[in-house]
C-alpha cells in the first residue's frame, strides 16, 4: 500500500475514533432508531473512504455533524415516502394508542417536519434542542455569526410550528 494511502487510512481511523460516537448520537436522535443510526454512521464513513473531502480536515466535527444530520434526514424522508406509498393498504381497526405509541408518533411528526426544512436550518435546530448548544457554540461550530444563528432559529421555529400544525391537521 502506498505511503499516502496508509496515511489516509490512519487519518480516517483517528477521525472515526474521535467522532463516531457523536455521529451515532446525532443520527439516533434524529431517526429514533439504533439501526438507522448505525446505517448513517456506516454510510458516512464509507463515503469518506471513497472520497476524502478537504473540508473534513479543517473542521471534522462540524463536517461529520452536518453529514449525520443530512443522512438522517434523508432516511426520514425515505420513510415518509414508503409510508405514503403504503397508505392504500387495508388496515385493521387501530387499537387505542398507548402513551409510548403516542410519544413515538409525536417524535416521528417532529422529525418529519424538521426533514421538510432546509438542511442548514435543520442542523441548527438539532444542535440547539437536541444537543443543548448555545447560539454562540453553534455559530462557532458552523462558522457563522451568533446573530445569523439567532435569526435562523427564530424563523425556523415559526416554520416548524406551521409544518407541525399542518401535519396534525392531515391526521384528523
Amino acid at each position: 500500500m502506498p505511503i499516502v494511502m496508509t496515511e489516509l487510512v490512519q487519518e480516517l481511523e483517528t477521525i472515526f475514533k474521535e467522532h463516531s460516537r457523536m455521529v451515532y448520537r446525532t443520527a439516533f436522535g434524529v431517526t429514533g432508531s439504533p439501526e438507522d443510526a448505525e446505517d448513517v454512521l456506516q454510510a458516512i464513513f464509507l463515503r469518506l473512504i471513497r472520497e476524502f473531502p478537504t473540508d473534513l480536515r479543517q473542521n471534522p466535527r462540524a463536517y461529520l455533524y452536518r453529514a449525520a444530520v443530512n443522512e438522517s434526514l434523508t432516511i426520514i424522508r425515505q420513510r415518509v415516502r414508503r409510508r405514503e406509498a403504503s397508505v392504500d393498504r387495508a388496515l385493521d381497526a387501530p387499537a387505542a394508542p398507548s402513551d409510548a405509541h403516542e410519544k413515538e408518533r409525536e417524535h416521528r411528526r417532529l422529525y418529519e417536519a424538521i426533514a421538510a426544512l432546509k438542511p442548514d436550518v435543520a442542523q441548527i435546530l438539532i444542535l440547539r434542542y437536541m444537543h443543548n448548544q448555545t447560539d454562540v457554540e453553534i455559530a462557532k461550530l458552523l462558522g457563522v455569526s451568533r446573530g445569523t444563528i439567532a435569526l435562523k432559529l427564530f424563523r425556523s421555529r415559526l416554520r416548524l410550528r406551521k409544518l407541525l400544525r399542518a401535519n396534525i391537521g392531515e391526521e384528523r
